[in-house]
């Protein structure tokens, strides 16, 4: 029997605020444990949480990116269980009266585009962190995280396989960078990814028993542990067994998933409206004006970079993956306008030099104006392609002017045709024999010719004009 994988998701984007869901604490990453906090995030007993109202731009304005219906009412719950980084023993969520419902995502698969469904977006506060010290039998709490404000995002069970389950949060961590609400640092935990996962027979559409998936920190992970669990579920089935619902976590060391305990239900949190928040009230005034500040998202930035500049899908989508890659080659085609060769240039190599040093293109030492200034010189062949890329190695490892590189390295093309001619002259004389051959008719020796040419020059020749010249030279009795 053939099966398909059912796949939902449910992402948390921590959100770039300045302070934290329901205080004043800064929300920041990396800082000494417990030096975050105050009595609201702590969870003392007597202090009232007050809205922080630029979490809810941020959540509306992702919403409208998402395609949701923003609710015009909405209200928070508290999300009963314990655990020790919960200090109120509680988590303020949005259960029955989410923010948004009803969005969706487009992704672009080998059969054509497919959408996939958004069945809520809402807003939540984050847990803090267990630290659990190598060589010790007990585990530490820190609680900076304590109220950092998280949004959740659901998907529908549209996703079939891990590959798309990967493309779905690739293109997600995308728009929520385009729309500058989550930095996308899975890593250090700012988007994290849990999901749920089920397997039937193809054809059927009911849903088998599904299990939930956590710690999975990375596209990779995503897929490795999608993959095996549907594998896993398809040799329980097979084998005349049974799936249990419960949560699985990712073991990336073995490489399989590993049971953490009962799926919960929606009643064993035990969810109730949270008595200390008002219900929230999203005025149509202001939904528009967070509208109005949404900016060019991934798709249609594609559709105008194919339309505008000429390029390939292919090359649009590489180039729109970020904002920040996206207005660098913009910029760049600004200052050097042929569309097509500063896209090969940045795909190939500049992204590849960027990926080897481990360095970003908003900080990269190619600036838009280094990377211009190299693709005139080749233009105007002051440079070979080869040595345009040595520039830009350079460039990447000494934060460098690449017309200093240049100059101190000797990469200056040879074009003028004396020079280039006496180079041929002393490479024809030191194979008279191969020259002979070539006369009698084999043609195959000019790319010998040509290869030596280049080498006594050292790659400096202009290629164009070797072969140009060579011909002539060959030519003559």
């Amino acid at each position: 029997m053939d099966y398909e994988g059912v796949i939902g998701l449910e992402i948390h984007a921590q959100l770039l605020t300045e302070s934290k869901l329901f205080c004043r604490c800064p929300a920041k990453f990396g800082a000494e444990p417990n030096s975050l906090t105050c009595p609201v995030c702590l969870g003392l007993p007597g202090v009232l949480p007050v809205l922080n109202e630029k979490v809810l731009e941020f959540a509306v304005k992702t919403a409208l990116a998402l395609g949701c219906r923003i609710n015009d009412g909405s209200r928070f719950a508290r999300k009963n269980y314990f655990y020790p980084d919960l200090p109120k023993g509680y988590q303020i969520s949005q259960f029955e009266e989410p923010l948004a419902v009803k969005g969706h995502l487009e992704l672009d698969t080998d059969n054509g585009r497919k959408r996939i469904g958004i069945v809520r977006v809402h807003m939540e506060e984050d847990a803090g962190k267990l630290l659990h010290p190598e060589t010790s039998d007990y585990s530490l709490v820190d609680l900076n995280r304590a109220t950092v404000p998280l949004l959740e995002i659901v998907s529908e069970p549209d996703l079939r396989s891990p590959e798309e389950a990967a493309e779905f949060m690739k293109k997600l961590r995308s728009i929520l960078q385009y729309l500058e609400v989550c930095d996308g640092n899975m890593e250090q935990g700012s988007l994290r990814c849990d999901a749920n996962v089920s397997v039937r027979p193809v054809g059927e559409q009911g849903l088998g028993t599904k299990t939930e998936l956590k710690n999975m920190n990375s596209f990779r992970h995503v897929e490795r542990a999608l993959a095996y669990e549907i594998k896993r579920h398809i040799k329980v089935l097979e084998s005349g067994g049974r799936v249990i619902q419960e949560t699985r976590l990712w073991d990336e060391s073995e490489g399989m998933t590993l049971s953490m305990r009962g799926k919960e239900g929606a009643h064993d949190y035990r969810y109730f409206p949270e008595p200390d928040l008002p219900p929230l009230v999203v005025s149509e005034e202001f939904v528009q004006r967070v509208r109005a500040q949404l900016p060019e998202l991934p798709d249609a930035k594609k559709g105008r970079f194919i339309q505008q500049y000429g390029i390939p899908a292919y090359d649009a989508g590489v180039l729109t993956s970020s904002r920040e890659l996206a207005d660098y080659y913009e910029q760049t085609v600004g200052l050097f306008p042929e569309a097509k060769t500063v896209s090969n240039w940045i795909m190939v190599e500049l992204l590849g030099l960027l990926k080897k040093y481990n360095k970003e293109v908003a900080s990269s030492p190619v600036s838009v104006a280094r990377l211009a200034t190299v693709l005139k010189m080749v233009a105007d062949k002051a440079i070979s392609a080869a040595s345009a890329k040595e520039v830009i190695e350079a460039v990447v490892t000494t934060d460098r002017d690449p017309g200093d590189i240049v100059q101190e390295k000797g990469l200056k093309q040879v074009s003028d045709p004396e020079e280039v001619k006496c180079l041929i002259e002393a490479v024809l004389a030191q194979y008279p024999d191969e020259v002979q051959a070539y006369k009698g008719g084999k043609a195959k020796l000019f790319g010998f010719f040509i290869g030596e040419v280049m080498k006594g020059s050292k790659g400096k020749a202009n290629p164009k004009v070797v072969n140009e010249l060579l011909k002539k030279v060959l030519s003559q009795d």
